[in-house]
């Protein structure tokens, strides 16, 4: 009793069965693709459990979006058993078991030897295997090093995991200098998680952060992408930003954030797009990633337009000039993929259109693909003050107008747009014919 004790003060790593009911976790709550991995695996011989964000979220009274297995088994032994299953990454192999069209990913359990780094400590690969206490404590928070065996419907926790759940408290397992140095990504895990979960982040954990900072140089631009993506995706998109600023993040992910940030009008910009696009993921509403990378990007392509556009540049070709020289800059860092980057930019580029509101320009314009992302950017922009809200509302009216209804509105947009003295076509002066030759 006094070891259990002191083990627990010191928060010693120590082996923890649980009863998943105590916690409100039952078998009725799991994916059916997750439960048979697990029987399947265990049918098999093979030591099979449920583990991380799914067991974390359930004790926290959420829905997982993931279901991840960890096994004894091998990857090949895996797959021996799912045979439609596949092998996949060369870092750490994953074994991804498909279930219609979800997927449910496969660990083996990792082992505790030493992984090949490089010069500044970031492990290369990581494919040494090992029993379930070695992969508990390579896992990254004690609250993500959590298994669930649906069979005997326990829960085993190795790090104190339910305690830092209980204690709404967000710890690193192991030492943060050598953690971060392994995998500098961690850093981001701990924002996003903590934002979104609402969890503190303990001491030890937060200060190596801003020492730490520098290390995400050493990750690729791609991986970088995936990590800012689920950070904008997690529903706490406005809250991870700040914390990211907070804890010096910022610049190396998303440099242009502190410019932006600086000024109020731009700063009640984003916090407006970020908190409707977090709204909309916690009622499980579609969102359009090419949509949060438009604003997020806006004013530095806006402020560029604008001086091309002073310097004498057409309108429509300053605007690509800009969009093309913002990107360029993006790019360096956090390489946004095409499909993102493309619908990013007809959004960008539609915003001029909704100015012309004569002859048949207001039908083309409904017609393009990205129209309604469009329009609800310059409904954002209209709201913030950016451009007239009365050109917003006649966008609205227009939408929802019969045909008789949307001629009047661009009648009256025709007029509204010519000054007084235009509205009557000025004649051209004929030039007085020379003398008639003889």
């Amino acid at each position: 009793m006094i070891r259990k004790l002191i083990g627990k003060v010191l928060r010693r790593p120590g082996k923890r069965v649980l009863h998943a009911k105590h916690y409100g976790i039952r078998r009725d709550q799991l994916h059916s693709g997750a439960l048979k991995v697990c029987d399947r695996l265990q049918d098999a011989g093979f030591e099979a459990y449920i583990v991380g964000g799914a067991v974390r979220d359930l004790m926290l009274d959420k829905s997982p979006k993931d279901f991840d297995v960890a096994t004894s088994a091998t990857p090949e032994q895996v797959r021996h058993v799912f045979h439609r299953s596949r092998i996949i990454g060369r870092r750490f192999r994953i074994v991804h078991v498909p279930f219609g069209e979800e997927i449910i990913e496969v660990t083996t359990f990792r082992g505790a030897s030493e992984a090949p780094t490089d010069a500044s400590g970031r492990i290369l690969r990581d494919n040494a295997y090992g029993d379930i206490a070695e992969d508990a404590s390579r896992r990254d928070f004690t609250v993500n090093a959590l298994y669930y065996n649906p069979r005997t419907e326990e829960i085993l926790d190795f790090h104190h995991g339910v305690t830092d759940l209980e204690n709404k408290r967000l710890t690193i397992i192991g030492d943060p200098d050598v953690r971060y140095r392994e995998d500098p990504v961690r850093m981001l895990r701990a924002i996003r998680l903590s934002a979104k979960l609402g969890l503190t982040i303990a001491p030890a954990t937060k200060t190596p952060i801003l020492i730490h900072a520098k290390l995400l140089e050493n990750i690729p631009s791609a991986r970088l992408f995936d990590e800012m993506m689920k950070l904008l995706l997690s529903g706490s998109a406005w809250a991870c930003l700040m914390s990211l600023r907070e804890n010096g993040l910022h610049q190396l992910l998303f440099p242009l954030l502190e410019k932006q940030l600086s000024k109020p009008d731009t700063t009640a910009f984003l916090r407006k797009a970020l908190e409707s696009t977090d709204q909309r993921i916690n009622e499980d509403k579609p969102v359009s990633a090419g949509y949060i990378f438009a604003a997020l990007l806006w004013h530095e392509v806006e402020a560029d337009w604008i001086k091309r556009q002073a310097a004498g540049e057409y309108p429509v070709p300053a605007l690509v000039e800009a969009m093309n020289t913002v990107e360029s800059k993006v790019q360096k860092r956090m390489a946004i993929p095409n499909r993102y980057g493309a619908a990013m930019k007809e959004i960008w580029l539609l915003q001029p259109r909704f100015e012309q509101r004569v002859g048949t320009r207001p039908w083309r314009l409904m017609e393009q693909q990205r129209f309604r992302a469009a329009y609800d950017f310059l409904m954002l922009r209209a709201e913030c003050g950016m451009v007239e809200k009365s050109l917003g509302d006649w966008w609205t009216r227009f939408q929802h107008a019969d045909e008789d209804a949307r001629m009047a509105l661009i009648a009256d947009a025709a007029d509204n747009g010519k000054p007084a003295a235009a509205h009557a076509k000025k004649r051209r002066r004929r030039k007085p014919s020379g003398p008639k030759s003889e």
